[in-house]
């Protein structure tokens, strides 16, 4: 019976549990006519992965693993077959954990009952890992984890699971093959004479964490890009990570940790380069790499040297100034010359790169400019935008953070931010988010002030506010920390605005003791 048939089996509503299990089971008795362990483990993985697909749905509060899982344990337990003892035997290697406990205790009981085992079964538990490898690709946007297993040094084979980069880390396929020697083979060969950063022998507990993680992104993804095959291998994969070594104490990380400093080093390498010696804006260049550098040191698993992020991740999540906006592009395609040249690609694989990066120019001016690419509520942009000033949208959501709930039974969401009497009452939301419902004492000075800033970083007056402001969230600071920063250089200027505004070129990072005691009172 083929997965397609039985997975519409089970999506039917009309058919009564048992008559689903009865199903299964009748499918199941092909594991008796098997006699390689490997073979029968891949069948019992096509068979658990019919529910897999609808591994987020639940019915009186249980999800599909209880309800279809654990359920068609206990209706084999029941069944003194071979079948069901087959079934069992293999859910007790490759279920859920619940799964595989429950199986191995109804097994053992059939087994003590006189039903007799396939030959298959006593191999089951004597798998054992042996060498693990990475196979990437030569832009970074895929690994190729390679681990070799076999039973008890018999029937070797390799599983190979496609870690993909640009679907958040997840697994999107998965296969195995007994011909291990010519794979690893072809991988050498393909990946000549990369070295550092090519096909490579890794420890087996590294491999585990990097494909755990892997696995759990794509289980946790509600639809997942996986391969039409990923179901049929998914409880074999999930099992073979099982039997992969754990690290040892705190064990491996998944990813490299990048420091501020090295990312400062990174970027200082890039500028210094011959790639970046024609970008004109250097302030807004210098910017621009640290996006790319956080972006691949934070969201791409630690590898800033990757390029791929100005129609995704970039306009939904961060609100670029019109100067680094337009630098963008520029940057990128300067850094994709550099960091080709330092992963050494050839010029083929850089000019490839540098033509899809050129022609996602018109793209990137398009959707930066479009809201909702934000990724954020029409609703709320439409509340901080009445004037459609898209410029003004990341200092406005700087100075406004709350915008929905409720406060002292007023329902923010019917405020105006634009309306200052409706802005008091959001500022002061914001303060009772952030610590709890302040003293009585110094209530209303302390929101005069925020509102005078608050003022000024709606209007975007003077310029030099909100680049201040951008200059402090750069370095780490806290952004409560970094008003009250701009409200202190605002009160000192005593109504002189070139006082100001110089006062605001020249505040740096790295806010001080005394600015921690500026908060007084009503601040944490």
């Amino acid at each position: 019976m083929s997965p397609q048939s039985r997975r519409r089996s089970q999506a039917g509503s009309v058919a009564p549990p048992n008559a689903l299990f009865r199903e299964l089971l009748h499918a199941a008795r092909e594991l008796l006519a098997v006699r390689s362990p490997l073979d029968a483990e891949l069948m019992v993985s096509e068979l658990l992965g019919t529910w897999w697909a609808q591994r987020h749905h639940s019915a009186g509060g249980a999800g599909v693993e209880k309800l279809v899982g654990e359920g068609l344990v206990e209706y084999a337990a029941e069944q003194r077959s071979p079948a069901a003892l087959a079934l069992l035997s293999g859910i007790a290697c490759l279920g859920t954990s619940r799964q595989a406990v429950a199986a191995e205790q109804a097994a053992i009981d059939l087994m003590d009952s006189g039903v007799k085992a396939p030959g298959w079964a006593d191999h089951l538990g004597a798998v054992a890992p042996a060498e693990c490898y990475v196979n990437p690709d030569a832009w970074g946007d895929q690994d190729e984890i390679i681990c070799v297993f076999s039973y008890a040094g018999e029937e070797p084979h390799a599983l190979v699971s496609v870690v993909d980069y640009n679907a958040e880390g997840m697994i999107r396929d998965g296969w195995v093959t007994s011909r291990v020697d010519k794979l690893l083979e072809h991988c050498r060969k393909a990946s000549g004479a990369r070295a550092e950063d090519g096909f490579r022998q890794i420890d087996p507990p590294q491999a585990r964490k990097v494909l755990q993680a892997a696995l759990d992104a794509t289980d946790a993804a509600e639809d997942p890009p996986v391969s039409d095959s990923f179901a049929s291998y998914h409880a074999f994969i999930r099992a073979r990570i099982r039997a992969l070594p754990p690290a040892a104490g705190r064990g491996l990380r998944t990813k490299r940790t990048w420091s501020r400093e090295r990312r400062a080093l990174l970027a200082a390498e890039f500028l210094a380069s011959d790639e970046a010696e024609d970008l004109s804006d250097r302030q807004a260049a210098s910017r621009c790499a640290d996006r790319i550098i956080d972006f691949g040191c934070d969201q791409d698993s630690g590898r800033p040297l990757r390029m791929n992020f100005m129609l995704s991740w970039l306009p939904r999540r961060v609100m670029l100034s019109s100067a680094d906006r337009d630098a963008i592009p520029h940057v990128l395609a300067a850094w994709v010359r550099w960091a080709g040249r330092k992963r050494d690609l050839s010029a083929a694989a850089i000019g490839q790169t540098l033509d899809t990066v050129f022609d996602s120019m018109g793209t990137f001016s398009r959707i930066y400019r479009d809201p909702s690419e934000f990724g954020l509520d029409e609703r709320l942009v439409a509340r901080l935008l009445p004037d459609s000033d898209l410029e003004a949208l990341p200092r406005r959501a700087f100075a406004f953070p709350v915008l929905e709930g409720k406060h002292g039974g007023v329902d923010l969401s019917k405020l105006d931010p634009s309306n200052p009497a409706d802005r008091r009452l959001l500022l002061a939301a914001d303060h009772d988010t952030r610590t709890g419902s302040p003293s009585a004492a110094g209530v209303g000075r302390h929101i005069e002030r925020h509102l005078a800033i608050a003022d000024r970083l709606w209007r975007g007056s003077p310029p030099a506010l909100w680049d201040a402001a951008q200059r402090l969230l750069d370095g780490g600071e806290d952004r409560h920390l970094v008003l009250h920063a701009l409200m202190d250089v605002l009160d000192a200027a005593a109504g002189d605005e070139d006082a100001f505004e110089s006062a605001l070129r020249e505040l740096a990072t790295g806010l001080s003791d005394e600015d921690l005691q500026d908060l007084g009172g009503l601040e944490p």
